[in-house]
């Protein structure tokens, strides 16, 4: 059976493309097929063309044509450090096949803001004595899409967003290919692709 094709959409360094780009390797169940940013300058278009994975700037993210044309031939579209509100035609396209990373327990700091170095320092003003990664499904709002799964790590009294953000940083890799390698297999065996 072929691989999943995966789209990733992310505005920044790329960090968790390159977890899924080492964990999508020969004979997975997914292949990185297309890496898509609305930052022309981001880390992650670079580590795209080094895997010589096609690599896409959106002229306007806002606009769900162009978006569903660059996601054309996408099995399942994660979302990887994306920071813009995805088009409800485009949601709407991708049931169940559109996934999102956050750093933190959702549903807490979560929402229209609340992402890298302001959640982790939501987080520790908060007094919460854990954090950590959440996957979830993508719908119309901020982070409100059903959670597929979560990993905790604690938070230490001398912690800092830096020193948090590492350790999450850490879990989000390793729980997001996790989940993207069930979703793929659970979408072979389900014969759900287009």
């Amino acid at each position: 059976m072929p691989p999943v094709r995966v789209a990733v959409l992310a505005s920044g360094g790329g960090t968790n493309l390159q977890a899924l780009l080492d964990a999508c390797g020969p004979g997975a169940p997914a292949r990185i097929s297309r890496v898509i940013s609305n930052k022309a300058d981001a880390g992650a278009l670079e580590r795209a063309r080094r895997a010589g994975v096609p690599a896409v700037v959106l002229h306007d993210p806002g606009d769900p044509r162009e978006l569903l044309a660059a996601l054309a031939d996408a099995e399942l579209v994660v979302l990887a450090g994306y920071l813009r509100l995805v088009p409800a035609p485009v949601v709407a396209q991708f049931p169940r096949r559109l996934i999102n990373i956050h750093p933190a327990l959702l549903p807490a700091f979560g929402g229209p803001g609340m992402y890298g170095r302001r959640v982790h320092e939501a987080v520790l003003a908060s007094g919460a004595t854990q954090s950590g990664a959440t996957v979830h499904y993508v719908d119309e709002q901020y982070d409100r899409g059903p959670i597929i799964a979560q990993r905790t790590v604690p938070v230490r009294p001398d912690d800092t967003p830096e020193t948090l953000a590492d350790r999450v940083l850490a879990v989000e890799h390793e729980l997001l290919s996790q989940v993207v390698l069930d979703l793929a297999r659970r979408l072979q065996s389900e014969g759900e692709l287009r």
